[in-house]
């Protein structure tokens, strides 16, 4: 006869908790297992599971919406499913659990002979998914000869036992091996023991144990395994294993396309590390506002081919209904939702996004939402930090307590405090812009143009694009193409200064200077930056005076720019750039000053060293 012992918990503790236990109990008994149910509740745990009755158990189930901390359990099967799955399929989970038990005994027991892919699958989990049980040389694999350092992500799309559990798993797994493991929980209250660029830098390898996606942009150059919290849960000495035996990434060689690719690619990383604070939520918040202000601008943009005023029912007006009724509408809550996601995780998604609308409604346009996202990001982050509740409620703070307070909190705020003086505000910079003369459309391109090549994707190049953006949401659209002419302008003139001054360019620079061209027709400014790099004082100058020019001569002309990006790819689109003509030339002059500029700092350089084994005769 099997020995069970099994936890129950759900955020309330109370219904689920004991409908579950009830249910597992009689289940149990009637297919000859002995089972002990410890719940834990709203009163706190009931029938608490004694070191002798966990010592004697085959397995343990837990049936919990809540974390519930296995380390009791050590060296125990543990089968880890929903109170709602235990009490709907009772007799499944318990033949599942029993299952794995039996599997994971018989490949520890004597040697099999079986072939190398096992036939038989067992069913593991609660989702209907299976595991083939590890073969004995993977369920016991040797400690480590040489320590090693692990990185990894667990997460589940409750946020809540798995993550935890399956975190717990792996490091009791590396310290089993012999190594030393961070792992970052993105649980239901958010990320938690978050990962450093210096864990990751220091890391042999990153293990991702996901039901559901992330974000692996922070793991370039390091070998990735991904699995599932389930399998993290059963096998985790052999992920870890075989993620350390994966090879090393590929590393682009020197003087090709795509090591100045990745030479472009690590300077934004390294950017994007140095932002916090204020800065990098604000960022983080355009970054997700950007696709929608794209789709909508261009879609606006295409309506107007059929018409300005197109009748009701037709595709033109399909369009309006799509792009500004749509996609505009948009902008302010997802701009706010996302400043307040990057500073208190996802607790403040919810009341970024409704002060956010709430902002759009008052007519405060994006500084409304700006300050709604500040608001509730820090608001939601203190309620999560400082509200304390008892351990067993506190499943229900990050779905009701958090996004209730700080809705609350900021939606007044937004009503009586700030919207009446931030519209003022807004208005007055509207009608600023809108009817100030060419000498001031002129300076302002200008400056906007200039600020984009001074650290060619820093702090400085963001402010300009953020503003620009900002006035775009409020239809405001020259400074945006001021902006992407400007940005356009760095790498293209540095391009065109390697084939001006060929001699004062080493043969990577100039490998490198066809690349940056690319890279400056889709507008990534940073396409310059390792020029900028390697000789500041020469290519800086050269970029900041060519990107004002372009911006001056965009805004001298009326330029206009309903996307935020594509660069000159966008000009394929009916409508999306205003005088499109004349904002081709801004941005031929811009690059042109640019390349000259550069090719004459750069003729008081030495003259590059030519590298012999590349060098042909005729």
């Amino acid at each position: 006869m099997k020995n069970i012992v099994a936890v129950t918990a759900c955020p309330t503790g109370i219904a689920h908790t004991l409908m579950a236990a009830e249910a597992l109990k009689k289940t149990a008994a009637h297919l000859g297992y002995a089972m002990q149910v410890e719940t834990q509740g709203a009163e706190g745990a009931k029938h608490i599971l004694q070191a002798e009755d966990i010592a004697a158990a085959d397995l343990v189930i837990i049936a919990a919406d809540i974390y519930v901390d296995p380390a009791r359990f050590a060296d125990k099967p543990i089968y880890a499913t929903s109170t709602s799955k235990a009490i709907r399929d009772t007799e499944e989970v318990i033949e599942a659990a029993v299952s794995e038990t039996q599997l994971e005994s018989n490949g520890s027991g004597a040697v099999v002979t079986s072939p190398p892919e096992p036939a038989i699958a067992s069913n593991v989990f609660s989702d209907g998914s299976s595991d083939v049980a590890p073969s004995p040389t993977d369920a016991t694999p040797a400690a480590a000869d040489e320590p090693k350092r692990l990185v990894g992500i667990t997460a589940c799309p409750t946020g809540i036992a798995h993550t935890f559990m399956a975190a717990e798993a792996l490091r009791k797994a590396a310290v089993d091996l012999g190594h030393d493991m961070k792992v970052e929980t993105q649980g239901s209250v958010g990320a938690k023991n978050t990962l450093t660029p210096e864990d990751i830098a220091q890391a042999d390898a990153v293990v991702i144990a996901a039901d559901t996606h992330v974000d692996l942009s922070r793991f370039g150059g390091k070998r990735v395994y991904q699995t599932s919290t389930k399998k993290a849960l059963k096998e985790g000495k052999t992920i870890l294993n075989e993620a350390l035996a994966m090879p090393e990434p590929a590393v682009g060689s020197v003087g090709t396309a795509d090591s100045y690719a990745d030479s472009v690619k690590q300077a934004k990383a390294e950017q994007s590390a140095k932002r916090s604070g204020p800065y990098k939520h604000l960022l983080t918040g355009v970054s997700y506002m950007l696709p929608i202000i794209v789709a909508g601008g261009l879609i606006l943009a295409i309506s107007f081919a059929f018409g300005l005023d197109p009748e009701p029912g037709s595709i033109g007006d399909a369009l309006i209904q799509i792009g500004g009724d749509g996609a505009f509408a948009l902008i302010v809550p997802v701009l706010s939702g996302y400043i307040a996601f990057s500073i208190a995780d996802r607790p403040g998604l919810a009341p970024g996004l409704v002060g956010g609308m709430l902002a759009a409604n008052l007519g405060t346009g994006f500084l409304g939402g700006i300050i709604s996202g500040f608001l509730a990001g820090y608001i939601a982050r203190w309620v999560r930090d400082h509200v304390n509740l008892p351990q067993n409620l506190e499943g229900i703070k990050p779905v009701l307590v958090i996004p209730l307070l700080s809705t609350l909190a900021v939606g007044l705020l937004m009503v009586f405090v700030f919207g009446v003086p931030v519209r003022a505000l807004t208005d007055g910079l509207t009608a600023f812009l809108e009817n100030m003369g060419q000498g001031n459309a002129v300076l302002l391109g200008l400056i906007l143009g200039g600020m984009m090549a001074v650290d060619m994707g820093g702090p400085i190049n963001k402010a300009a694009y953020t503003f620009a953006v900002g006035l775009l949401a409020s239809n405001i659209d020259q400074p945006m193409a001021a902006v992407m002419a400007a940005g356009m302008t760095p790498p293209l003139g540095l391009a065109l200064a390697t084939l001006i001054a060929k001699r004062r360019f080493a043969h990577e620079e100039r490998e490198a200077g066809k690349v940056a061209s690319v890279l400056g027709i889709c507008f990534i400014t940073e396409g310059a930056i390792p020029f900028a790099a390697k000789d500041p004082l020469r290519v800086i100058p050269a970029c900041i005076v060519g990107s004002a020019i372009a911006g001056g001569l965009s805004m001298l002309f009326g330029c206009t720019l309903r996307a935020p990006h594509g660069g000159v790819f966008v000009l394929a689109i009916p409508n999306a750039v205003g005088n499109a003509g004349l904002y081709i030339v801004a941005i031929a002059v811009g690059t042109l000053v640019t390349g000259l500029i550069a090719a004459q700092l750069k003729q008081r350089a030495p003259v590059a060293e030519v590298r012999p084994e590349l060098t042909t005769t005729n």
